[in-house]
């Protein structure tokens, strides 16, 4: 894999109906985010330089780094994020499927609707309900067909194996859920609009090492159907779950491989120190 992918963001209006998916014009062979010269600005404060990455479908890609390389900065570039954010300035070209994210045109919010994002922490909607949680999103595009949305809510959590372990307790509070189940639930969330990309932040930072193994067999599964970005700062799980591995420093790409070859042969000397941890 070469080297490839990001880009900006700006205010979002209300959540339109869900409809039939635009037309989409033909991507590069293989790639799924096609990031070319992303530069990232929070007020006069840059964050991202030149970075340029190509993110391969249905397959995952981990982006590591120490603290404040701008790893996180980079996923939130995928979705327009940062579009949310006073101050924030993004320049490049970041493309999915072909398409432009950026261009004047595209609304933010179908670009979300598109490349679903799971939070470093847990956020289930704390006054809804398990059921509630995994289907709101649907509701707020539109679809109001009792049978439909209780497809959707079951393939959903099965899709983030919780369904077994909530199927009785659907109206139950979302809070009443463990944390790695309530990370689960957010997984479920961000399925239930049929996104075709999903980025996680450090989605398991938070939780204990069987709450993590869940999440990372979810992730293994999920790759076969989406294109997952995740932001991880341990090492060991993005040699685990990741097929592609993009090494961040200082907010610039240092370099982008195989998983396996990243962390067995790097080229570059500060990637190698990284991966072996003589800093970070």
């Amino acid at each position: 894999m070469t080297n490839e992918s990001q880009f900006s963001v700006k205010a979002e209006p209300p959540p339109p109906a869900l409809g039939p998916p635009p037309k989409r014009a033909p991507a590069p062979p293989g790639v799924t985010f096609d990031v070319q010269g992303l530069k990232v600005w929070f007020a006069a404060h840059q964050v991202l330089f030149d970075v340029s990455l190509q993110i391969p479908p249905k397959a995952v890609t981990a982006i590591i780094g120490p603290s404040g390389c701008g790893k996180s900065t980079f996923l939130r570039s995928l979705n327009r994020m940062h579009d949310l954010a006073p101050g924030a300035r993004v320049e490049g070209r970041i493309t999915l499927f072909g398409e432009d994210l950026y261009a004047r045109q595209v609304d933010p919010t179908l670009v979300r609707r598109r490349v679903g994002m799971v939070f470093q922490k847990s956020n289930p909607f704390p006054t809804m309900s398990i059921a509630d949680n995994v289907i709101v999103g649907l509701k707020l595009n539109g679809v109001r067909q009792k049978s439909l949305l209780r497809e959707r809510l079951e393939q959903t959590l099965r899709m983030a194996a919780l369904w077994d372990e909530v199927k009785d307790r659907l109206h139950a509070h979302a809070l009443s859920l463990s944390g790695g189940q309530q990370q689960r639930l957010c997984i479920a969330r961000a399925l239930a609009i049929e996104p075709e990309v999903l980025l996680m932040d450090e989605p398991a930072s938070a939780l204990d090492p069987l709450a993590t193994a869940k999440i990372e067999e979810l992730i293994l599964e999920l790759r076969k159907q989406f294109t997952i970005v995740i932001v991880t700062h341990n090492m060991q799980q993005a040699s685990r779950v990741s097929d592609f591995t993009a090494f961040f420093y200082l907010g610039r790409l240092v370099e982008v491989d195989q998983t396996k070859k990243l962390f067995t042969n790097p080229k570059d000397k500060q990637t190698e120190d990284y991966v072996t941890g003589r800093f970070g």
